[in-house]
């Protein structure tokens, strides 16, 4: 008995022994089968790897003979209406009716949007070509009729004419911008005082500034805070326009109930303005004084050395009292009939841009995200258009004031300055030197 007592530690310790070196074994076995896997899988990786590359070798210099071609990704019927009807039937009023444009511009257009918008075919789909492309989205600008409709009138998806509308929008922005809209040279500053004088009889003057509403839908969040004075839900954008009725600062998309001095004094105009940067220096002389050339605004903006405004009724009326001293209100009369007669400029631009481009009149039932660049894209082709000459046809004011929204606000010299607008003094100072350029104007009229 005490022999086995002695054993039974032994017998344990011999069985441990094996069943470790069992599982030794086992454990060996498992990882030589893994290793043998795992070399197996990098062999499959490291040979399909060189069959690619053998491939795409040989695709280099085999062209395939068969164009493999899938289904559309649309139900929309396949049509030739674009090749076979625009392409050689349009006539010249065809193009300007249906793309606001000529069709040399169209072309021209192309053209400079082709670095971004060229895309190449495939053994799978032909891309749809450029033309095609800036039409589409020219159609839906010009006539902001449905994306279904001018589907069906391409042959297109619903979903591409979409694409095609945002993706012009934003090479227009991106390579057309830095040319027709930007801050202009100290040239372009002299020719617009040379035309803002010759045609509306407004001297020392470069440009105007004013706002313009676009109807959206109704977002998502933040209702509120897109309904502008009138009720309406809108983006407002601010635009300075020059002599010659084209735009050359644009900034857009801000919600419709923003305040317009908000949006001018952080706007990037109102920082060159203030410094002095559309103004030669020295400035230019004017009544014996040097003064630096002025702006046109709106009565909401603030008055200011380089920014002019109408005088308000009650203004004029505080004014009345002194018309026998010193004739201030006569002054103030001439003062606002000339600065109303310059301000038909900038309300004529806006009227042309909002008549060619009727997703700018007409509730813009786009996402919000795109109607700030499709704001900047029709001013810039306005520009286009109004630099190459293109016919501007004035039934198309028709279709502007046609059953639309009137814009709120763009009344010169019958709106009050909302509270917290500050005028500044050098600038009533300007103001006057103005009155007294004009009484004098009248004066030397009537001798």
């Amino acid at each position: 008995m005490a022999d086995e007592d002695k054993l039974q530690p032994l017998m344990f310790l011999m069985t441990y022994m094996l069943m470790k070196r069992r599982r030794d074994i086992n454990n060996a076995d498992t990882q030589r089968l893994n290793e043998v896997k795992r070399r197996i899988r990098h062999r499959q990786y490291f040979f399909q790897r060189q069959r690619r590359m053998l491939m795409m070798l040989t695709a280099r210099d085999v062209r395939c003979s068969c164009d493999i071609r899938t289904r559309p990704w649309t139900s929309t019927e396949c049509t030739d209406w674009w090749e076979r009807v625009v392409m050689t039937e349009f006539q010249p009023s065809d193009w300007l009716e249906k793309f606001r444009m000529s069709r040399e511009t169209f072309f021209f257009l192309c053209g400079k949007l082709k670095p971004r918008l060229a895309r190449q075919d495939t053994h799978f789909r032909r891309a749809l070509p450029l033309e095609k492309r800036v039409a589409v989205a020219l159609w839906r600008l010009a006539s902001n009729i449905e994306y279904r409709t001018i589907s069906g009138l391409f042959g297109v998806g619903s979903s591409t004419v979409c694409k095609c509308v945002r993706d012009v929008c934003h090479a227009i922005v991106t390579l057309l911008r830095p040319v027709y809209l930007c801050s202009p040279s100290v040239q372009e500053v002299e020719d617009s005082a040379r035309h803002f004088l010759s045609r509306w009889g407004f001297p020392h003057c470069v440009g105007a500034v004013a706002t313009l509403h676009t109807a959206i839908l109704t977002p998502s969040a933040n209702v509120a805070n897109y309904a502008n004075p009138d009720g309406w839900l809108s983006v407002v954008s601010q635009v300075a326009v020059n002599g010659l009725g084209q735009f050359w600062d644009v900034c857009a998309g801000f919600p419709g109930s923003t305040e317009p001095t908000a949006i001018l004094q952080n706007s990037a105009l109102w920082a060159s303005a203030s410094e002095g940067m559309l103004s030669p220096d020295p400035p230019p002389s004017f009544m014996g004084k040097p003064l630096r050339y002025v702006l046109l605004g709106e009565p909401g903006y603030p008055l200011q050395p380089w920014l002019m405004k109408a005088y308000s009724k009650k203004k004029k009326e505080e004014d009345d009292v002194e018309e026998e001293e010193g004739g201030h209100a006569e002054a103030q009369r001439a003062f606002n009939q000339r600065f109303v007669r310059a301000w038909r400029g900038a309300a004529t631009a806006l009227l042309r841009l909002r008549a060619r481009w009727q997703c700018l009149s007409k509730r813009n039932d786009c996402s919000l995200d795109v109607v700030p660049t499709m704001i900047l894209a029709c001013c810039i082709l306005h520009n286009v258009c109004e630099a190459h000459g293109d016919l501007f046809r004035g039934e198309w004011h028709g279709e502007v004031t046609k059953g639309e929204n009137p814009q709120p606000g763009h009344t010169a010299g019958h709106a009050p300055s909302p509270s917290g607008t500050s005028d500044h003094l050098q600038g009533e100072e300007v103001r006057k030197l103005f009155c007294h350029y004009f009484q004098q104007s009248q004066l030397q009229q009537q001798d």
